[in-house]
């Protein structure tokens, strides 16, 4: 892992997606199966503002410290790592969960968590999507199911939460305009 990408310049926005992987097959009936074969990522594209030279200086020194997709970092991303309700507290894991398991026991929780806000456990590299709201001590319900185990008291993060990723390919390219302006898109693949 090489470090924290960097939080300044801001990023003008953000395109989120969550990627499952399934085999499909559609008969001649028109009769659709898919099947789900596990796994799931979140990927996302980031684009900056017009940058000056000076502004971007940061943002490429980093990219070019990745090597491409060789190295694996943290990124903490602009709303979509904050809750959303108003949640507080020390929030753990109550018992030890199986790979796979979707339901979470959880105690510490002050305030509500909301579907669509993301968490990480302590010792997970995979941030996970709760997908039902959840106010105070009682089981979180979130998605993909684990991919690691998790043990009595493992910690959660649910507030600027950090993912971990890797450049979504090993070129990366800016434009600099005839006004000595940087525009900048990078890609970005969670690093499982």
């Amino acid at each position: 892992m090489s470090g924290t990408y960097p939080t300044s310049p801001v990023f003008n926005s953000v395109g989120f997606n969550s990627v499952h992987y399934n085999l499909s097959s559609t008969s001649v009936s028109g009769r659709t199966q898919v099947r789900n074969i596990g796994g799931q990522r979140f990927e996302f594209s980031a684009t900056y503002p017009s940058l000056t030279r000076v502004e971007f200086a940061p943002v490429l020194a980093f990219i070019m410290a990745q090597r491409g997709m060789a190295e694996t970092f943290t990124i903490v991303l602009p709303e979509i790592s904050t809750k959303s309700g108003n949640a507080s507290g020390t929030v753990r894991t109550v018992g030890a969960d199986v790979v796979g398991e979707t339901s979470i026991a959880i105690d510490g929780l002050s305030g509500t968590l909301k579907a669509g806000d993301v968490i990480k456990f302590a010792n997970h590299n995979k941030v996970y999507m709760i997908v039902s709201d959840r106010t105070g001590t009682g089981t979180l319900s979130i998605q993909p199911g684990l991919r690691e185990a998790t043990a009595n008291d493992t910690a959660i993060t649910y507030d600027n939460v950090p993912f971990t990723v890797r450049l979504s390919n090993d070129v990366q390219e800016y434009s600099l305009g005839l006004s000595s302006l940087v525009d900048y898109e990078v890609d970005f693949i969670e690093a499982i």
